[in-house]
């Protein structure tokens, strides 16, 4: 029997484990790095990289429960075991707010990037011409599939790392203890509200990883623990970040930049030669937040593909990337409005999308094999 054009590119697409180990790390690390000390340090203080730590175990949890929602659906996308368990209008109308939430998410990352290019890199250049641009590589991706974005992920990973490495080895002179000090000081509420922060960030919009986990992973049982493993190694990044901005910029300075760490960038000085090298955080920055992006669209597009039984996702590839870009442009109006929506409003919506919902899929389904079946 021939298989439907549904099944040919999503059900038949298999990756390895270590891809998909980095394609989480990748992901985790995405829009984190760049953005993620600045709230830390407004609400911990100098303690920022404690909480940091405690974020890193908060993300460890929200792993393990998506995990256990996998394991009960290990041939299923999310989109289509929302179908099983609420049935075709409550199932598709959930799916419905899953797929705006990755929407959402590749569209304020697209803003991300166009407004670090537009503020830091060039500013004379329009941000529309960025977010074009940007997003035309995104819907290629998207167009050639799965596979090819994590073999992609695989080639550009040594040197995210490389490039990473070198950032930190030449920040270690420019540390200063002081500057941490004095440790434990800011109290248990904003400890707690910056790990909050943490996850809002880096694991709660792992969520998307259900489009694509476990179905099309090969053997399921390791990548459950590649995913708890590269969950850690993605917190490390941003935590030795975090550590570093407290340490070389202070505290004060690190909360007033919108893009600490390439503030932090800046600051690379070795004996009046090696200097202006911030390009640097720039380049694991354009690498990452790609594929986050990109993620997020893939999972919006192929949920949405879903929901309207369309066979082919492709179809649908160049007019919903050319609505992202429109987005992107007025998802915030202003800086100022960015950082109010990811303190006030960015935090209690991933809670709801990456947390609540998936618990509600949980108990659902064990609700169901509870009953006696007739």
């Amino acid at each position: 029997m021939e298989s439907s054009g549904e099944e040919i590119i999503l059900k038949d697409v298999k990756i390895s484990v270590r891809q998909f180990g980095i394609l989480v790390i990748i992901y985790t690390i995405g829009t984190t790095i760049l953005i993620i000390p600045s709230g830390l340090a407004a609400d911990a203080k100098q303690d920022a990289w404690i909480a940091a730590i405690f974020g890193v175990g908060l993300n460890l949890l929200v792993v393990c429960l998506y995990n256990w929602v996998g394991s009960c659906f290990p041939n299923m996308t999310l989109t289509e075991y929302n179908d099983k368990l609420f049935g075709k209008w409550l199932g598709k109308l959930l799916s419905l707010s899953f797929i705006f939430f990755s929407f959402i998410g590749a569209a304020t990352a697209l803003f991300y990037m166009g407004d670090f290019v537009n503020t830091q890199v060039m500013p004379e250049t329009p941000i529309q011409a960025v977010n074009i641009i940007f997003a035309i590589v995104v819907v290629m991706g998207v167009r050639l599939g799965l596979e090819t974005l994590v073999r992609a992920a695989e080639i550009f990973f040594p040197w995210i790392i490389m490039l990473f490495v070198i950032l930190v080895l030449c920040l270690l002179p420019e540390i200063d203890m002081v500057k941490l000090q004095p440790i434990f000081s800011t109290g248990v509420k904003p400890m707690i509200k910056a790990a909050l922060t943490v996850a809002s960030i880096a694991s709660l919009p792992f969520i998307m990883m259900l489009m694509v986990y476990p179905v099309n992973v090969n053997q399921v049982d390791k990548a459950r623990k590649a995913f708890l493993t590269s969950t850690v190694i993605g917190g490390v990044f941003f935590i030795i970040i975090t550590f570093l901005c407290i340490s070389v910029l202070g505290t004060k300075m690190t909360a007033r930049h919108m893009y600490p760490s390439y503030a932090l960038a800046k600051q690379i000085s070795i004996g009046n030669f090696l200097e202006r090298v911030e390009i640097l955080i720039a380049g694991i920055w354009f690498l990452t937040v790609y594929f986050k992006t990109t993620f997020y669209f893939y999972g919006f597009v192929v949920g949405f593909a879903q929901i309207l039984n369309i066979k082919d996702y492709r179809h649908l590839v160049l007019p919903l990337g050319m609505i992202m870009v429109v987005y992107s442009l007025v998802v915030y109006p202003n800086i100022v409005y960015a950082t109010e929506f990811n303190t006030k409003i960015w935090i209690p919506y991933t809670l709801t999308v990456g947390l609540l919902y998936p618990l509600v899929i949980l108990g659902v389904a064990v609700f169901r094999k509870s009953m006696p079946k007739k």
